[in-house]
């Protein structure tokens, strides 16, 4: 999965790759302090679309690469800042559709997929993790 920032005015959007086991302990630490939530739960709001803890990752994931960032300096527009999917696990996502969806809606919900995965931006191999931290 990646955080995906893309300023107005910017020509490239910064990518991310956001895997919630893989951030450091003190990453993991602030993030919770910033947002008030534990990481379980903290990962959870990521995904369902939570302002302020999209806000807390998006300042540590530049933080890594600007040190003297603070978080009052990451303000962003909605529609500045996504949460993709890589095609990998677009490609997952859909193995489990063709099985589990129900029959009446499979092949409009395949379909869906086969259009996100055409478009997913791809990484190098690698196992997919799952989204939501343990």
């Amino acid at each position: 999965m990646y955080l995906v920032y893309q300023p107005e005015g910017s020509d490239e959007p910064q990518r991310f790759k956001y895997q919630p086991t893989k951030l450091m302990s003190a990453e993991r630490e602030r993030l919770e302090k910033l947002t008030g939530r534990d990481f379980s739960d903290f990962t959870k709001a990521v995904l369902s679309g939570n302002s302020l803890c999209r806000r807390a990752l998006l300042f540590v994931f530049l933080k890594r690469e600007h040190p003297t960032t603070r978080f009052d300096d990451v303000d962003f527009a909605w529609d500045e800042l996504t949460l993709e999917h890589s095609r990998a696990e677009l490609e997952e996502i859909r193995a489990r559709a063709a099985e589990d969806a129900p029959a009446d809606q499979r092949a409009a919900v395949l379909a869906a997929l086969d259009a996100e995965i055409a478009d997913a931006y791809e990484e190098p191999e690698g196992k997919v993790l799952p989204p939501i931290a343990g």
